[in-house]
């Protein structure tokens, strides 16, 4: 394996070293298990992750338990084409997970993307899984829908998993959002880190599972497009302020992820 060293993109306050990398994306994915909002082996996760001049990321590798995977399991992967569409060039013993196209073309067409979360959370995956929530996403029945960084929460159309043609539709489902949700698949986040896309995947399951009880009840109430801005321009001061408290307090974003609304 190539040489393990600190980056200059390495985030402030996240992890100086790949090792250090390594580890905390394990640790993601046992909470992400533990919190409920994935399962077994599904889901995957990653991390922007430079090697010098090269651009790379760490990903999870495919079909291995969480609970066994150890940091020489994780797989580097750099961001310029490979082998070949199906072959990517890679640095690890394991190949990486099926959905390595996403995290790629996400690192690729989104400089915001530190992190990458995708997991097969069960409301968010209910909704995906029913023709209102593909055609709907998740619309603007609570204001927290804005903390994916729009006025609703599309839903990708669906394509068969580990295609190309996924990551191309999960891709537009982003633009101008931060989250979504994958048709007949689960929910896809990324942000600032590992702890901040783990906190909005959070997030989006708790919004996928309120909005599934309010149907339950019938037509949901939405707020309107005037609103919903005025929501989102305060969510851009809401976010700044975070990030500064973030930045200086003990630990430097180690904490669990925490619902958003109950800050």
């Amino acid at each position: 394996m190539s040489e393990r060293v600190a980056v200059d993109s390495a985030a402030a306050g996240g992890p100086q070293s790949e090792d250090d990398a390594r580890a905390a994306l394990i640790a993601t994915c046992l909470q992400m298990n533990a919190l409920r909002i994935n399962q077994g082996r599904s889901g995957n996760v990653s991390i922007r992750w430079d090697r010098g001049a090269a651009q790379g990321m760490l990903v999870t590798p495919s079909a291995l338990a969480y609970e066994r995977m150890v940091v020489d399991d994780l797989v580097w992967m750099p961001l310029a084409p490979g082998a070949g569409p199906d072959r990517p060039v890679v640095d690890g013993p394991r190949a990486p997970s099926t959905e390595w196209r996403i995290h790629r073309d996400l690192y690729l067409a989104r400089p915001d993307a530190v992190a990458v979360v995708h997991a097969h959370s069960p409301f968010a995956t209910t909704l995906a899984c029913s023709p209102r929530g593909q055609a709907q996403g998740i619309p603007a029945f609570h204001y927290m829908v804005a903390v994916a960084g729009g006025e609703d929460i599309r839903c990708a159309r669906y394509e068969t998993f580990g295609s190309q043609e996924l990551s191309d539709r999960a891709l537009a489902a982003l633009e101008g959002r931060s989250a979504c949700l994958l048709a007949n698949h689960g929910l896809l986040a990324l942000g600032a880190s590992l702890e901040a896309a783990l906190e909005l995947a959070l997030e989006v399951e708790n919004l996928s599972r309120v909005y599934w009880q309010v149907l339950q009840l019938g037509e949901p109430a939405l707020l309107d497009t005037a609103e919903m801005a005025r929501v989102l321009e305060r969510f851009r001061d809401y976010r700044a302020v975070g990030a500064a408290a973030d930045a200086s307090a003990p630990g430097g974003g180690a904490s669990p992820p925490r619902s958003a609304a109950a800050r």
